[in-house]
């Protein structure tokens, strides 16, 4: 079964906003950290009436990763960005997390550039 890969910090509630991801990986390849920057994500405006958030979730037909490592940026006082990080502590971690991010680049038109 196809599932449309999203992201969402509100369970059933998809974050339409693409985030900006950036990948740091070990020099034995062991493990890696993803930092996502959502800038004025949509989950603001839904929040109020869904509840708040409670992780983060990117979703796909493999099933959910999830990370608790979310954190908000206010600017005079009104929320403004998120920043999400996801730790993949094993090189199986790290497959699985680029198979998402290969699905999400896909269906949203990212695309990767290496620096």
């Amino acid at each position: 079964m196809m599932v449309k890969p999203v992201i969402q910090f509100i369970l059933g509630t998809d974050e339409q906003t693409i985030p900006d991801v950036r990948l740091t990986k070990s020099r034995d390849g062991t493990n890696g950290t993803a930092t996502f920057s959502f800038e004025q994500p949509s989950v603001f405006d839904s929040s109020g009436e869904l509840g708040d958030i409670t992780g983060f979730y990117m979703i796909d037909e493999e099933g959910t990763i999830q990370s608790v490592d979310v954190s908000a940026k206010f600017v005079n006082g009104k929320p403004a960005k998120i920043e999400a990080k996801y730790i993949m502590r094993t090189p199986r971690d790290w497959d699985r997390f680029m198979r998402f991010m290969e699905r999400y680049s896909n269906a949203n038109g990212l695309e990767f550039i290496k620096k």
